[in-house]
């Protein structure tokens, strides 16, 4: 072989690699984008516990997965009809990812606290709800307290008044008017912290307020203690089926002998509300061998019945060919009655 062969056939390999690596690195370069995902679809029996005793093995909770997608994730993502794409910005809002991660463990935590006072009061168990404080969604553009708190933080009292509930508090603050100087002592990993700024005008109504969106944080007890742990999962979409199996436990029954899968929030007079990815936990159960799957009738304002949580499971199961059956729930004694009567 003559030197210039050998030398056009390096140039060929040189090429070649270059290529190749040129598409490796085009594959997997970071986009902007999010792919959510049907996800798993796990037994409530590892995550809720009675008394560190483990729950049966036929309630399922069903997530959906969210993960930042590299070019060929998100190139091969239009292949997969499941798959939805959404930037940073429509997934969280205006959240960084440490307070979005933040949110969810809250939703996650009432949800909790919600199923396990649900299932109490229905199992006429003894169970009480301490109020801890106003927990910190999110702080507004123009609120003074901006750089000081953060989401997460739980606020206890306001100019030494201790509440009872989040309307209490925003009414007290209201009442003081704008630009009125308040002390607030708040609780962040354990710790207190005590500030103090001006109220502000909340935007787009005539009230005044320390401008941060507040909800009620609690503490459930039981007797007998239900604990629950989900780990890393966030959201609060598994509320309907932590109250089941919640109730199941405390009153020491099995409501189905079959596979039960479904969805929904939960407030703690037992109403079911809607939630979003409903396609995509359909597909997960399905593939999962479930036999039945809750799905919410909840239809808020400006919701179409076409588009409810129901309807779409309906439809998911008919596109996919699924044999499961799609009950439809309103409230936790939907749930328990159809259970009972159709074991």
């Amino acid at each position: 072989m003559t030197s210039e062969k050998k030398n056009r056939r390096f140039r060929y390999w040189l090429c070649g690699i270059a290529i190749f690596l040129l598409v490796v690195v085009f594959c997997i370069w970071p986009t902007k984008y999010y792919i959510e995902a049907p996800g798993e679809t796990s037994s409530l029996g590892q995550y809720v516990k009675l008394d560190n005793k483990e729950g049966r093995k036929n309630f399922y909770l069903v997530t959906v997965s969210q993960r930042r997608a590299i070019m060929i994730d998100y190139l091969t993502s239009y292949l997969r009809p499941f798959d939805s794409r959404y930037t940073a910005q429509e997934l969280m809002g205006n959240s960084t990812s440490e307070e979005y991660n933040q949110m969810q463990d809250y939703y996650m935590q009432t949800s909790q606290n919600n199923a396990i006072y649900c299932a109490a009061k229905k199992a006429k168990i003894p169970v009480s709800q301490k109020y801890l404080g106003v927990y910190v969604m999110s702080i507004m553009p123009n609120s003074n307290f901006k750089n000081r708190l953060r989401v997460g933080d739980t606020l206890t009292s306001v100019n030494g008044f201790h509440f009872k509930s989040t309307r209490e508090l925003m009414d007290y603050v209201n009442k003081l008017g704008p630009g009125q100087k308040v002390t607030i002592s708040i609780l962040r990993n354990n710790h207190k912290l005590t500030f103090t700024q001006k109220t502000v005008k909340l935007e787009g109504t005539s009230r005044s307020g320390i401008g941060i969106q507040l909800v009620d944080r609690t503490q459930v007890t039981t007797k007998p203690q239900i604990k629950i742990d989900a780990g890393d999962i966030g959201g609060q979409s598994a509320g309907l089926m932590f109250s089941l199996e919640s109730y199941q436990l405390f009153t020491n029954q099995t409501l189905s002998k079959q596979k039960v899968a479904g969805t929904g929030t939960i407030d703690e007079r037992g109403r079911v509300g809607i939630i979003g990815g409903i396609e995509k936990k359909v597909v997960s159960a399905d593939k999962a061998g479930m036999k039945i799957f809750f799905a919410p009738t909840d239809q808020p304002d400006g919701v179409k019945k076409s588009e409810t949580n129901y309807e779409k499971a309906k439809k998911t199961a008919k596109e996919i060919h699924s044999k499961m059956k799609i009950v439809p729930v309103a409230n936790f004694d939907d749930a328990v009655n159809y259970l009972k009567h159709n074991n």
